[in-house]
């Protein structure tokens, strides 16, 4: 059985090649018994995401093109336009690719957890349908063993490497428990509402979106559960929040120092983490200035960022050194499957012998034969002839002067030089 996998990611195509070429979640189970059935794959799993497409299949060697060709039929693409961007791994590229997926090492922003869920995902559905088989379930199940080593035993996972999740580390160092805290987020954009995301999955308290369209900050402030103001209220509203996130289109500070000072009287002067990320400044630097204010700009969280990358590169080195390590242990248990026929066969031929003898046992017994000769005559007997085969083998090796098989035979029976 050959193993491949093959498709397209974020690091081979474009968006709208990436579009055209992914499964939607409603069609998988109906993909997988098409490729299976008619596809060229004996067994298949299909991964699916916005960042990439790709198909582990257990096949023939002679039908690799054939799966492609299938693949290119199914989203109606020629295969000369798909094929600057599509990749391909056999065997053993198969395999270590499969493990540096799961492990966050292939992926966008490097060693994200997310895309191990997705493989889990894809494989569970491909299980389901019938589709997986002998190779590629001992494949993802060790898949997943890998990718747990790697995030228990190294700090790919540990450390920041977004500006949203780069924010929310910041935010814990100040507050430890973020389920008690406020945060206003002042703006409603992409990045607005991607450390939304991050403060809600890590247990923020409450949530307030303040924006100069209301109907904005109502559609960002419903999908988290959150509080939407107009931006005008945002200065009686100051106060209440523990941490400030600021990022609009305004090319003038729309919170200066004054508004700030007021804030802290009010809270008696708790400390507030309040973060700038946009450009040109919302905050004026000034703010910077008083006790109980830790501010940072979109700059300080860059450095923030770019320590937490170098921190996970050094991770992911030593990840790529227990995923080698796992690859050959996989293959090693692939190599194994190809002697499976031939012990199959060498039990079945015994196992025909030893039936022959004991009914011939059994009939000398019915028969009043002395047991102790029939035992004796069924030893030897099954000695003479399992042993029959090999012999004249070994003898016409040594004839030829065939050592090689002579020290074969040697291990494989266990025997030693005397």
């Amino acid at each position: 059985m050959h193993l491949l996998a093959f498709g397209i990611n974020h690091h081979t195509a474009p968006v709208d090649i990436r579009e055209k070429a992914a499964f939607a979640a409603d069609k998988l189970v109906g993909a997988l018994h098409e490729v299976t059935a008619g596809g060229g794959a004996a067994e298949a799993a299909i991964v699916s995401t916005c960042n990439r497409t790709e198909l582990y299949c257990g096949l023939d060697s002679s039908q690799e093109d054939h799966v492609i060709d299938w693949f290119c039929h199914y989203h109606r693409l020629n295969r000369s336009d798909i094929h600057p961007y599509l990749y391909r791994h056999p065997d053993q590229a198969a395999v270590k690719h499969a493990f540096r997926v799961a492990a966050g090492l292939d992926s966008m922003i490097l060693g994200e957890p997310q895309i191990l869920g997705q493989m889990k995902e894809a494989f569970a559905t491909a299980h389901k349908a019938g589709a997986t088989g002998k190779i590629l379930n001992r494949l993802f199940q060790q898949t997943f063993t890998v990718a747990k080593q790697v995030r228990t035993d190294t700090a790919i996972g540990a450390s920041a490497v977004s500006v949203a999740s780069a924010a929310v580390q910041l935010a814990r160092q100040i507050f430890s428990e973020l389920s008690e805290q406020t945060v206003l987020l002042i703006g409603a954009g992409d990045m607005i509402e991607l450390c939304a995301r991050h403060l809600k999955e890590h247990g923020i308290g409450h949530i307030i979106v303040a924006n100069r369209t209301l109907e904005r900050a109502q559609q960002v402030a419903a999908l988290f559960g959150a509080e939407a103001i107009a931006l005008a209220e945002m200065p009686t509203r100051l106060a209440d929040a523990d941490i400030v996130i600021s990022s609009t289109a305004s090319q003038l500070p729309i919170l200066g120092k004054g508004a700030v000072e007021s804030a802290l009287k009010a809270r008696r002067h708790r400390p507030m983490f309040m973060l700038d990320i946009a450009v040109p400044r919302d905050i004026e630097a000034e703010v910077g200035e008083l006790n109980d204010v830790y501010l940072y700009t979109i700059d300080d969280l860059k450095e923030v960022v770019q320590e937490n990358m170098e921190s996970r590169q050094e991770a992911a080195r030593e990840a790529e050194k227990i995923i080698d390590t796992q690859v050959v242990d996989f293959m090693q248990w692939v190599k194994s499957l190809n002697a499976v026929p031939t012990i199959r066969a060498l039990r079945e031929s015994a196992n025909a012998l030893r039936e022959a003898e004991v009914e011939y046992a059994r009939k000398r017994l019915a028969h009043g034969d002395d047991p102790a000769r029939v035992i004796e005559h069924l030893a030897r007997a099954l000695t003479n002839k399992l042993t029959h085969t090999p012999t004249d083998v070994l003898r016409k090796a040594d004839h030829e002067g065939n050592k090689a098989l002579l020290e074969a035979a040697r291990r494989l029976f266990d025997l030693n030089e005397d």
